[in-house]
């Protein structure tokens, strides 16, 4: 309920109106991630030790640069790489599995100490089938996140299916959870969230920060 005490005739709004439509927006991003299809995607993400992701289109933007030395290049969203700092500081370990092959990635996979890296993986099944051999994880127990077809045989096999907004329609239609933003414009940033708040870490970790 809004507070009327925060009425005012001046030109410029107060402190107290600042603050409360400040609340305002809180409790409307609260209402919205307890929608019933986020309260779906929390439950299934409780029981994730494992989060699993493509790379163009979801760590990448999809654009492909090419430099006359035929060299790639492609671009890294910050707050996606802290996000999967958290998971892995707090147990959940990360890896990719992509179709193509970059030193690029390779690079950015070894910054962000990915547990699992898996290029030019044109059936990305099979590299499913390997880590599941060598972890010791259930398929319930992983998240996958992609972008396209290529994904969908891994999407319908895990415990979590993440979609990023620019997704396909094909790939949506399976995902247990669709970002709010793109690939390579924090969608994994918003994967990791989620792991975090079903895992109730978010606040202590969040405070950890807070008291450095």
């Amino acid at each position: 309920m809004p507070d009327h005490r925060c009425n005012s005739n001046a030109a410029y709004p107060s402190d107290c109106q600042i603050l409360e439509g400040y609340r305002t927006r809180v409790r409307e991003k609260q209402n919205m991630e307890k929608s019933p299809e986020y309260l779906r995607a929390l439950a299934k993400a409780k029981d994730i030790r494992l989060l699993l992701l493509d790379v163009d289109g979801v760590l990448t933007d999809g654009n492909l640069l090419y430099t006359d030395a035929t060299t790639e290049s492609k671009s890294f969203n910050t707050q996606d790489g802290f996000g999967l700092r958290l998971l892995l500081d707090s147990g959940i370990d990360v890896g990719i599995i992509t179709a193509r092959k970059s030193e690029v990635v390779a690079r950015r996979a070894k910054e962000l100490k990915m547990t699992y890296i898996y290029q030019g993986m044109g059936n990305k099944n099979e590299a499913f089938k390997e880590i599941l051999k060598t972890s010791g994880f259930k398929p319930y127990e992983i998240a996958y996140m992609g972008d396209d077809w290529l994904d969908i045989v891994l999407l319908i096999q895990v415990g979590l299916a993440i979609a990023p907004a620019n997704g396909v329609t094909e790939v949506k239609e399976v995902a247990h959870f669709i970002t709010e933003r793109a690939g390579g414009l924090g969608a994994v940033r918003d994967a990791c969230n989620l792991l975090l708040d079903a895992k109730g870490l978010t606040q202590k970790l969040l405070q950890s920060y807070k008291n450095r």
